[in-house]
Parts: structure tokens; sequence; C-alpha cells
């Protein structure tokens, strides 16, 4: 198990206090000093987990007051590094698995330029229907060079966070990255999962993950129903 820097601890238990509604918009988090108390950490490390949260739109900091409450919109963190999961909260995201985790060689026709050490490895493929609220929201279908990560194909995948295993067991995080995106018109198969007329437009999203692992990088191909949910985020 990969242990977190302490101000990441707290700002995941923070972020879960807010998602779940122990802090409501408007309400004042503890005071940094009464932080520092509760969880024995210091002023900078304390500093430092509040300012994720303020990245992530959940906090704002009044000069004299201190870190405010501020409402989640109905969008989906889809931008976001920190991923679906983490963006999303507990709102009733489920993951359904449509293809389980599996070892084959890279597509010919690849979204991105693939570098040597990937071509040879070949990649770890997996396809997934993330639904929020009922509603099938992203059909996503991922590409993992298939590098120093024993057992992956064989961990539980429904309804967890992909960023989330990669990095509690293979100490791996998620940097930044880049990424296209266009509309396109709904395939048959892309309309029967995302349950919309086949036509009707799907934001299509091709991205390159960056991670803190020299040469592994997570590409992904993603298609959003986007009639319910916008997407927003920082990338």
């Amino acid at each position: 198990m990969i242990t977190l820097p302490r101000y990441k601890e707290l700002y995941h238990t923070l972020r879960k206090h807010i998602l779940e509604g122990i802090y409501r918009e408007g309400d004042l988090l503890p005071s940094e000093n009464e932080l520092c108390s509760i969880y024995g950490m210091t002023r900078p490390t304390v500093r430092q987990a509040l300012a994720l949260l303020a990245g992530d739109g959940l906090i704002r900091k009044h000069q004299g007051k201190g870190s405010i409450v501020h409402r989640m919109p109905r969008e989906i963190g889809i931008l976001s590094v920190a991923g679906t999961t983490s963006a999303v909260g507990d709102r009733g995201l489920k993951t359904d698995i449509i293809v389980k985790p599996k070892v084959i060689p890279w597509p010919g026709e690849f979204m991105f330029p693939l570098s040597e050490t990937e071509k040879e490895s070949g990649c770890i493929y997996m396809e997934r229907l993330r639904l929020l609220e009922g509603t099938p929201i992203f059909y996503d279908i991922n590409y993992i060079a298939n590098i120093n990560l024993p057992r992956f194909t064989s961990r539980q995948f429904k309804d967890r966070s992909l960023f989330k295993i990669l990095r509690d067991h293979y100490g791996v995080e998620i940097k930044g990255g880049e990424q296209r995106i266009r509309a396109i018109p709904a395939s048959g198969k892309i309309s029967r999962f995302l349950k919309i007329k086949p036509g009707a437009p799907v934001l299509h999203l091709e991205r390159k993950m960056e991670t803190n692992v020299n040469g592994l990088y997570v590409y992904s191909s993603i298609y959003c129903n986007t009639e319910k949910y916008s997407i927003f985020g920082t990338f």
C-alpha cells in the first residue's frame, strides 16, 4: 500500500466531508489552527491541502473569514487530472466493465505516437461505462502500457476509480496531459451504451495522461453523453 503525503490525506478527508454534505455550501471549514490541532499537522501542510480544495472549486478563501465551502456545480470533472470519481464524489457514480482488462498488442492505427518501449510491452486494454444517478454519461476505452503493473488485469474495477487503483497499488500519480475534443454523431454501438438516438451528437475525447513514472502514460478514448450533464475542469 502506498502512503500518501500528509497534506493529501487531509485533502481527501476534507473533500469527502464536503461531498458527503458534512460541510454544506456557505459553511466555514475549521480554521488553519484548528486543523493543525485536530490532525497534528503543521500550518504549511494544512495550507497545501486547502490549496488543493480551492483548486477543485470546493472552497473559497476569504481574508478575515477563512475557507468557505463552495457549491458543487452540476457538471462532471472529466477534464480534471483528479478523474471523474474524485470530481463527482458520492453522487451515485457507477462503473460497469464492458471489457475486462486484458493484455493485447497496441492497435495498428493509434491516436497518439508511441515510444519503442510502449510498443514492445503491449498494452492493458479495458472498456467501461460510467453512469451518474442512473444515466450513462461516459463510454471509455483505456490503454495503458504493460510496464511494471503486476496483477493489474486481476484487480476489481467495477464501481472503482482507475486513477485510485493506479495510485494506491502502484504509486502511479496522474500529473497532466493532452487531449483532443470534437463532436461526432453517435454510432450504433455508442448510442446503445449511452442510451441516445443513433446519430445524436456526442463529445469524443482522445487523451494522453502523463504520470510520475517515466515513460508510463494512460491513454483513453472517451465518448460523452452531455444531454443531462455538461463537463468542466482544469487540465
